[in-house]
């Protein structure tokens, strides 16, 4: 007698680890889908801050700094951008010293377009006011519109690819 009474017992008792198990799988199942989540999130702000930064770098030059200035618009570029920058380096600074230019950027915003992996296409607006050192030129304003790509290296976002939209 004493067996049959404890048989109903095993099997609650089984059917009640087979329902933990399933819980505490789920659990884990779900704490992994909210990481992810978490870590796409974190990837469109870095994309979005990376893409922003370049613009703001593109449309910050000073006569008196233009060498810093260049160099943070090398660190915040790779690829086929980087490149390109690395080409035009010399006659950007030539026509920045030798004009006095000075440009005060300010982004007025980001958006993201697509993410895939490790690559975002992000849109991004600027504006720029220009002057000219010792010149009674008035400063011209002008605004950029920009798509950009934007890629991880290294665990970093930069911008590879920057066409200017109208």
């Amino acid at each position: 007698m004493a067996g049959l009474a404890a048989r109903p017992a095993r099997i609650l008792i089984a059917a009640l680890s087979g329902v933990l198990a399933v819980l505490v799988g789920s659990g884990v199942w779900i704490a992994a889908q909210a990481r992810e989540e978490q870590g796409r999130a974190g990837d469109k702000q870095a994309a979005l801050l990376a893409a922003g930064t370049h613009a703001k770098n593109l449309v910050s030059l000073d006569y008196k700094s233009v060498d810093a200035d260049m160099k943070r618009i090398l660190d915040t570029s790779t690829g086929a951008a980087r490149a390109e920058y690395e080409a035009n380096q010399a006659r950007l600074r030539s026509t920045t010293v030798g004009n006095k230019v000075i440009q005060h950027g300010v982004l007025r915003a980001t958006g993201l377009v697509s993410m895939a992996g490790a690559t975002a296409k992000v849109l991004v607006v600027a504006d720029v006011e220009i002057r000219w050192d010792g010149s009674k030129s008035p400063p011209q304003e002008r605004y950029y519109r920009w798509s950009m790509e934007v890629t991880k290296v290294g665990g970093v976002w930069l911008v590879s690819k920057a066409v200017q939209v109208k």
